[in-house]
């Protein structure tokens, strides 16, 4: 399973999907999401910090998101 840094908090989040889950029938492993936010901008955010913001959120919330280091 590959992994990219979440756009909030930098840690790495885990992302299903591609050649390396095609035959994996056990569920889906991933640590966050891709998510499209009401001002037209796409993020990919571990499950931590899509808690951290609000139903209307912005680019800007996004940025304002606290820095983490480490694995999620």
């Amino acid at each position: 399973m590959a992994s990219e840094p979440c756009a909030g908090c930098g840690c790495d989040v885990r992302v299903a999907g591609g050649i390396a889950n095609l035959w994996t029938f056990g569920g889906d492993n991933a640590e966050g999401l891709a998510l499209e936010l009401v001002d037209g901008t796409d993020h990919l955010l571990c499950y931590d910090c899509i808690e951290q913001l609000s139903d209307e959120a912005t680019a800007a919330d996004v940025a304002a998101l606290p820095e983490r280091h480490g694995d999620v």
